[in-house]
């Protein structure tokens, strides 16, 4: 079974031992729980700075291809990023698989007019955006879902107290999906899956900071068939971030 997680990280933390953040600590995790490949974002352009993080990451997935970068954006009111043409047009040159957006660490309103153009672009270019349950409210992933219909949004570390709000996002949207590093309730996947279809879920394992056994174990050990299993673990993302397929 093809395992491609959609949420990992390369890089250290200000606060907790998660490791030393390099491409082969995280290979070898990858290599102990069977994952094939992976998207990643890096730790500087997230807690430091996106435009020389993101050129870090680029540096450090360079030869490795069962990883794909994921870039951190942001609105380029204050002029630290290039605008959102020229940021996209140069991810797409770059493989980049997909932008993580961290509004709330960053300062910016996800549905406010400063995003706005960012998100325009790539929708245009239907690059997929990650965004952790903490960063947005459910009201506001809805808004830049509903506005753009040909943008994959996915809303990561979304926990079991947050279902009945994404429930509704689901069922009113068809471009929202979810990954499943914190969705931690007793058959919630299989309920998600059952009430609107396995294309809406993502395998993914929130690494360094999560176990990824967690995520592992919820999709390997469900009772949902193989196809659904197959779609989840790897179908979706490959789907979704085109490109050169790691996995």
């Amino acid at each position: 079974m093809n395992l491609y997680d959609c949420n990992s990280m390369l890089g250290r933390l200000p606060a907790g031992n998660v490791g030393e953040g390099s491409v082969a600590a995280l290979t070898k995790l990858m290599d102990r729980f069977g994952i094939e490949a992976a998207v990643v974002a890096h730790t500087a352009a997230w807690r430091h700075d996106p435009a020389s993080g993101n050129a870090q990451l680029l540096a450090e997935v360079s030869g490795e291809p069962r990883l794909r970068p994921a870039w951190v954006g942001l609105p380029d009111s204050c002029g630290e990023v290039a605008p959102p043409a020229q940021f996209v047009a140069a991810a797409r040159r770059h493989d980049v698989a997909a932008v993580r957006l961290y509004p709330a660490d960053h300062g910016y309103g996800l549905a406010g007019s400063d995003c706005a153009a960012l998100l325009d672009a790539l929708a245009a270019a239907r690059l997929p955006v990650l965004i952790d349950a903490d960063q947005a409210s459910m009201t506001e992933i809805e808004a830049i879902a509903a506005a753009r219909p040909a943008l994959p949004v996915v809303v990561c570390q979304v926990g079991y107290r947050a279902l009945r709000r994404l429930a509704g996002v689901l069922a009113r949207t068809g471009n929202v999906h979810v990954e499943l590093s914190y969705l931690g309730s007793h058959l919630g996947l299989e309920w998600l899956v059952e009430r609107f279809g396995s294309a809406r879920l993502l395998f993914g394992t929130g690494l360094p900071v999560r176990d990824p056994a967690d995520a592992v174990t919820r999709l390997l050990w469900s009772e949902l068939d193989d196809a659904e299993v197959a779609a989840i673990g790897a179908g979706n993302l490959r789907r979704l971030v085109g490109g050169g397929d790691p996995c």
